[in-house]
């Protein structure tokens, strides 16, 4: 009886998000008839794709114990380049390649200030971020971009046997950083910088190149996020992606990966990523205020790190 409750209880930690999703869907589609069409959940399943491939490099930071509040803007400064750059020369993958280069050359001044000058990711990323917006405002002159067509457009509007090509993308980004977490060096990296830094360094891990080729990756995927965001929307806006990094945050952190570093998985992010996009979802259907929308998201924030700070003070006191 003990083996089973504990198969039970282990089952129910393992799998819990997942349960939270199942139920939270059924309470959505009785609280809206629209909310399980196929046409809405289409539309979740795109819209989270962006936010999905922001959320692992959120997700990689946090676990080597850094921060990313620079997202949201270095996605619109590259969105912004990524256009500029197809409206001269009409080739998407250039395009893609342009957005990636932007969002790591950004990421690269975070990780500068952080490893060279020991300055607070906190501090370093949100100078970034406000550097970035900047930026973009800037080389824009605070107008949209648009004009673009064909190949750039089909990344983010086209489809392959039936699939939205978003997801595709997704899944591949999704792939990619399992792998690199589970099964080679900088990932065990990355979870032993997170979990205790001077024990990482002690066993002979560079932990500023760790730290370093954190942000790096993070700018790979934050660059691709942007080509298929400005895709998707048929341009680019030197405003938009506000917010993205803390609805990337609240989804990585509600996926479980712990605000205190070392802990967390990618199926756990894009979870708690479709938690957070069918909340949205259901919020606009039944028509909640856009503003009281803003309470309910940062009300969920502050309890998805007070949830990870009392578990894993549970945790070390179980261990004492």
């Amino acid at each position: 009886m003990l083996t089973k409750a504990g198969g039970w209880k282990g089952l129910l930690n393992k799998y819990s998000l997942v349960l939270i999703l199942i139920v939270m869907m059924a309470v959505c589609s009785l609280a809206n008839e629209s909310f399980l069409t196929a046409n809405n959940l289409i539309s979740v399943v795109k819209q989270q794709s962006v936010n999905i491939i922001i959320s692992f490099g959120a997700m990689i930071l946090i676990i080597c114990g850094l921060l990313d509040l620079a997202a949201g803007s270095v996605l619109a400064l590259a969105g912004c380049f990524c256009v500029s750059f197809y409206q001269s020369v009409p080739n998407a993958f250039l395009a893609v390649l342009v957005a990636i280069v932007v969002a790591i050359a950004c990421n690269l001044i975070s990780a500068l200030m952080v490893t060279k000058f020991d300055a607070p990711p906190f501090i370093a990323t949100l100078a970034v971020q406000a550097m970035a917006r900047g930026a973009a405002l800037f080389y824009t002159g605070g107008t949209n971009l648009y004009g673009i067509d064909g190949s750039l457009t089909f990344i983010g509007q086209g489809s392959f046997l039936g699939i939205p090509m978003p997801v595709y993308f997704m899944l591949i980004c999704f792939l990619a950083v399992a792998y690199l977490m589970r099964q080679t060096r900088l990932g065990r990296s990355f979870y032993a910088v997170g979990g205790n830094e001077e024990a990482a360094r002690a066993s002979g891990i560079a932990v500023k190149r760790v730290k370093v080729l954190g942000y790096v990756i993070n700018g790979i995927l934050v660059g691709l996020a942007a080509a298929v965001w400005v895709s998707r929307v048929n341009g680019a806006m030197p405003n938009g992606g506000l917010n993205y990094e803390f609805d990337a945050m609240t989804s990585t952190i509600i996926g479980g990966t712990s605000f205190s570093g070392g802990i967390g998985n990618p199926f756990g992010t894009v979870i708690g990523s479709f938690i957070v996009g069918f909340l949205n979802n259901i919020m606009n259907l039944v028509s909640i205020d856009s503003y009281l929308q803003q309470v309910v998201r940062g009300f969920i924030i502050g309890v998805a790190v007070i949830w990870d700070i009392y578990s894993k003070k549970k945790k070390t006191y179980k261990k004492g």
